[in-house]
């Protein structure tokens, strides 16, 4: 089959909006936001609310395109908020990854073989180290090549802060299991395995916001584990949790900034969103009827 959809000008667009049942009171305020904010970028917030078994996607009855944009604005500013938590939950990973580390294997760790379990995921890490290495204009990296001949490579206090997230915990996974690995965990207050699933977890969420994807009411792969006997203040019952929602995700970013930053304002910032978009289905998000009487929450 051939791709043979010719494009359309923004006002053949909020024709075809139309024509599928859309309502839609403000046409310039629509081709507004449709000159800046893609027609095909918008379809990931129309479809929850088309028949998609009909060939022409048409809408359920009384949604407005102002709907649309409401749940549009609502995922961006639930990305902003996620994306700030996840920052400071990356910076603590770079600094107790290179603490225990460095301190146990030198400044240079990070090129020792024996201290990771796959050999071709680890020669593919350096690989990428050195990627980010060669590419970077941060003064440390340029001061350390223009100064010394000896080692070739920076030390991990320098090469992990300009590595991505992603990186670090491909890391992180791949390595052998020891004294140091166990602390970093530790500070998180999660057992190894729970805290890679984690990291991984939260890589994929990182991703999804940085590309600017939608977020609020989609499944999102690779799912954390959730932990039976946390250290500390969890959620009261894990089997009422749906792994795969941006609630769950919410839970182990409150769980970990609770011990980063235990001063931190996102449950402030999440439910000023959510009163302040009190249209949107937040149980589509995986959110649970009581969450704001759970402890993690009342901290």
């Amino acid at each position: 089959m051939i791709y043979s959809k010719p494009p359309l000008t923004f006002s053949a667009q909020i024709k075809l909006l139309e024509d599928r049942g859309l309502i839609i009171n403000d046409k310039i305020m629509a081709e507004n936001y449709l000159s800046n904010i893609s027609f095909y970028r918008l379809r990931a917030y129309t479809y929850p609310y088309q028949n998609l078994k009909d060939p022409n996607h048409t809408f359920k009855k009384g949604i407005t395109f102002k709907k649309i944009i409401d749940d549009y604005i609502f995922d961006r500013k639930l990305k902003l908020i996620i994306f700030d938590a996840i920052e400071k939950i990356e910076i603590s990973l770079r600094t107790q990854l290179i603490y225990h580390y460095s301190l146990a294997h030198g400044g240079n760790w990070y090129s020792n073989k024996l201290l990771f379990k796959n050999e071709d995921y680890h020669n593919q890490d350096l690989a990428q180290l050195e990627n980010e290495i060669t590419r970077s204009n941060e003064n440390f990296i340029t001061h350390f090549k223009a100064k010394y001949p000896s080692p070739q490579q920076p030390p991990a206090w320098m090469v992990f802060e300009i590595v991505s997230f992603g990186t670090l915990s491909k890391i992180f996974s791949n390595l052998e299991k020891n004294n140091e690995k166990k602390k970093v965990a530790e500070h998180f207050g999660l057992d190894i395995y729970i805290f890679q699933s984690w990291l991984h977890h939260i890589t994929v969420v990182r991703n999804i916001c940085a590309h600017h994807a939608r977020l609020w009411n989609r499944d999102i792969p690779k799912i954390p584990k959730l932990p039976n006997r946390p250290k500390n203040t969890w959620i009261k019952e894990n089997n009422e949790l749906r792994p795969n929602k941006v609630y769950t995700t919410l839970c182990c970013l409150r769980y970990l900034l609770n011990i980063i930053s235990p001063n931190n304002n996102l449950k402030n910032k999440i439910v000023d969103l959510i009163n302040n978009h009190p249209d949107i289905d937040i149980t589509k998000m995986g959110f649970q009827e009581n969450w704001r009487n759970e402890y993690l929450w009342l901290l």
